[in-house]
């Protein structure tokens, strides 16, 4: 059985754990939340290479790193997978936009006002810049989610459950308010209605 070390409270877990429940596949999970001692138990024992969660333990012994190859890997072959290469490559660009541009923004913003160890680096003037910034960013998935339902081709695929782990929470946690983005919350709205779908804290 395949082994998952998550961070309960981190997107990029997340992401992870939302694909395998979507999948309905079998596998065992150990948290390792900030400050904890599984944690640092994970880091001792050389579980973590990349030195961060989520990383994917095989039953082979295989270990994979990084939110986004994990769910690559774990998709393909999948109805999360496109079929057409170009759309695979369309795929592909939103889950590095999502790392080189969104998730430094709005999980940055979050992650400083959720995490206490961040709490210092959140000054007025940082989270007004990051809340402009992730304001253009969510305009960027409402406009091409407008008159379309997922954000390639016709059907859901890695790019929606890759976007959306720190998209939907988004205004709880980043303090963002959603509702000038309609497109964008009824694509939030779709996806927490999928069969097996599970929450942030499921």
């Amino acid at each position: 059985m395949m082994t998952l070390y998550s961070m309960p409270s981190s997107g990029n877990s997340y992401k992870v754990r939302l694909l395998l429940a979507l999948q309905g596949r079998a596998y065992q999970c150990i948290d390792v939340e900030y400050d904890t001692e599984a944690l640092a138990k994970a880091h001792e024992s050389g579980a973590l290479p990349f030195g961060k969660a989520p990383t994917l333990h095989l039953s082979d012994g295989r270990v994979l790193g990084e939110s986004n190859a994990i769910l690559f890997w774990l998709g393909e072959g999948s109805n999360f997978f496109p079929q057409d290469a170009f759309a695979r490559a369309q795929m592909l660009s939103w889950m590095f936009w999502e790392q080189n541009q969104h998730e430094g923004v709005i999980a940055v913003r979050a992650a400083l006002l959720h995490y206490a160890h961040r709490k210092p680096e959140a000054t007025p003037q940082r989270l007004a810049d990051l809340l402009e910034r992730g304001n253009a960013l969510l305009q960027v998935m409402e406009d091409a989610l407008k008159g379309r339902n997922w954000l390639v081709g016709d059907a859901i695929s890695l790019a929606d459950i890759c976007l959306y782990a720190y998209t939907h929470t988004a205004e709880s946690r980043g303090g963002f308010d959603l509702s000038p983005f309609p497109a964008l919350g009824a694509w939030l709205d779709r996806i927490a209605a999928l069969d097996g779908y599970v929450g942030l804290d499921g």
